[in-house]
């Protein structure tokens, strides 16, 4: 096993989770990330948690996409609603076979069995902000993942452990110094009012104030980098225009561009998957409104990999 591997394990749970002895902690991710789920695995058992682990087959997500009814996909399991209530700690674990899987699904039916999802991530995220639950989401490197970034395999794993700064003696200090800075930064920021963005094809205004900015500094997504916030919902204006292309479930959309009014997209256009960005924006009424706005800080990130976990990071 590379040892970075143990290494992140090690990371993760002592420092993103501050996993504790007795809690319940469940470790999620596809076969082809065992190497990294069975070294969480082994650190939760030595830490004195109880640890147990889901692992995901995508093909039984595709069989339910193509085939299930409209109440199959939006049902969704009591098991989740319950084990969502319980636990003290939640790894979730990135890493693909086939990054592409369910490119050929009807994007309708993918915004119907997210909707369903939205009491999980609801409950997830209102305990995550009460403090009873932690939770991070990490990658581990995968053939698929290296292809999807156009490395090969050992590039895309140097370039994964780089951005968790884990060629480090102790990844954990590095980590430290990036939340003190960050907070330095967040101070600045907490005083800002309005903010306008002006780039080639973009001119975006819009206002924060009274939102709180948060620093991201590896305990919610590792590796992390970026202080955010939620800009006050009616008050972005403007259009922007992404020079990356967005992935998500399996489907890549290039060149797109949106304009807002009042907050709410009231156009888009894109180069390629023009229909999936539609459907995606028309899931809920909340979706056509701008959640977050940050600035990346991870310099150890120096180029895009069609993963938002990085792309996001990216210094500067």
């Amino acid at each position: 096993m590379d040892p970075r591997v143990k290494k992140l394990a090690k990371v993760l749970l002592n420092y993103s989770l501050k996993l504790k002895k007795g809690q319940l902690f469940k470790i999620q991710g596809e076969v082809v990330a065992m190497p990294l789920i069975n070294a969480a695995y082994e650190e939760a058992v030595r830490l004195g948690a109880h640890a147990y682990t889901q692992i995901i087959i995508p093909h039984s997500r595709e069989i339910l996409l193509k085939h299930g009814s409209e109440s199959q996909l939006e049902h969704l399991n009591p098991m989740l609603k319950l084990e969502i209530s319980k636990i003290d700690a939640l790894l979730v674990i990135m890493a693909s076979e086939n990054t592409r899987f369910l490119s050929g699904i009807d994007p309708k039916r993918q915004s119907l069995m997210q909707r369903a999802r939205k009491p999980y991530f609801d409950r997830m995220i209102k305990r995550s902000a009460a403090g009873t639950l932690n939770w991070v989401g990490t990658q581990f490197p995968t053939q698929a993942d290296a292809q999807e970034a156009e490395m090969s395999l050992s590039e895309y794993e140097d370039f994964v452990y780089r951005a968790g700064h884990l060629n480090a003696a102790d990844p954990v200090a590095h980590w430290k110094k990036v939340q003190k800075e960050q907070m330095r930064l967040k101070k600045i920021l907490d005083r800002v009012d309005r903010l306008h963005v002006r780039a080639g094809d973009t001119d975006l205004k819009f206002r924060v104030k009274g939102r709180k900015w948060v620093s991201c500094h590896g305990t919610m997504n590792f590796p992390d980098g970026e202080i955010f916030t939620s800009p006050i919902e009616n008050s972005v204006e403007g259009k922007i225009r992404f020079s990356y292309p967005a992935v998500y479930m399996g489907r890549e959309v290039q060149d797109v561009t949106l304009e807002l009014r009042k907050g709410k997209i009231v156009h888009e256009r894109a180069a390629k998957n023009q229909k999936y960005l539609t459907e995606m924006l028309n899931m809920d009424r909340g979706a056509r409104y701008v959640g977050e706005f940050a600035i990346g800080t991870n310099y150890g990130i120096k180029r895009f990999s069609r993963n938002t976990l990085f792309d996001e990071e990216i210094g500067g």
